[in-house]
């Protein structure tokens, strides 16, 4: 179980358009509780991607701190964050090695933040652990380990993306659309594991969506971003009395 809380501490972040300056995320103040599942809605440049690339450190803070699991991260690298943090992205190919087998990667998965070494992988031996993990997923993962990922179907892929950024209970999950390219059945069975995933190992998550039945009725609290700024947060009791109709006047 991860016991992280993540604060975001006036968060600003720029960009330099010609000679002037626009703001992409302008003080943001975010506090997320360990446990806690949070929907994360907005329309297209409201600045969701953008508020998970300050939390991952792959845009640079203008001005205020990120916190994670106690622990001052506002100037480190993206790859020293990793080692607390895990995304999966919207785009399936994203998180995943395209000619190592599905087996391969869920090693390479299992080390994650450990320091690399030359030693043998003893990949037979976690074979049995890794066809356990697979199943779960419910569209025959686990029947092909040992094929190159990049020979696996979009969903097939999604969800081993999934698995492999969450077998390690990482402090923070980051889902930045990862149901947006895939077929509606695909989506629903990825959104089901997800949510699996999710309560049975206690992760604190945020999850971009555009979907706003996903967004309903999934997590237990929900922000809403736009101009860069959260001009929403509704806590589960709020969340629970929540209809689509309420959520489109953000969206007009």
């Amino acid at each position: 179980m991860t016991e992280a809380q993540l604060k975001l501490a006036n968060v600003n972040i720029n960009v330099v358009v010609g000679q002037s300056v626009r703001a992409l995320i302008q003080d943001v103040n975010l506090e997320i509780q360990p446990g806690e599942f949070v929907t994360v809605l907005g329309t297209n440049g409201a600045g969701k991607s953008t508020l998970f690339n300050a939390i991952t450190g792959d845009l640079p803070l203008a001005s205020g701190t990120v916190t994670l699991a106690g622990q001052d991260i506002s100037t480190e690298r993206p790859e020293r964050r990793a080692r607390l943090i895990a995304r999966v992205f919207q785009d399936p190919k994203m998180g995943t090695a395209p000619r190592m087998s599905v087996a391969e990667n869920l090693a390479l998965a299992s080390r994650r933040g450990q320091r690399l070494t030359l030693a043998s992988r003893k990949l037979n031996s976690q074979l049995a652990h890794f066809k356990e993990l697979a199943a779960q997923t419910g569209n025959g993962l686990e029947d092909a380990l040992n094929k190159p990922t990049e020979q696996l179907s979009g969903g097939q892929r999604q969800a081993l993306s999934l698995l492999m950024a969450t077998m390690r209970n990482p402090e923070l999950l980051l889902l930045d659309e990862h149901t947006a390219a895939l077929d509606p059945h695909t989506s629903a069975a990825i959104m089901t594991l997800t949510d699996k995933i999710v309560q049975q190992n206690h992760l604190t998550c945020l999850m971009i969506t555009h979907q706003l039945a996903d967004a309903l009725k999934y997590g237990n609290r929900m922000i809403i971003l736009d101009a860069g700024r959260i001009v929403a947060d509704y806590d589960a009791e709020a969340k629970a009395g929540l209809q689509e109709a309420d959520l489109l006047q953000y969206f007009n």
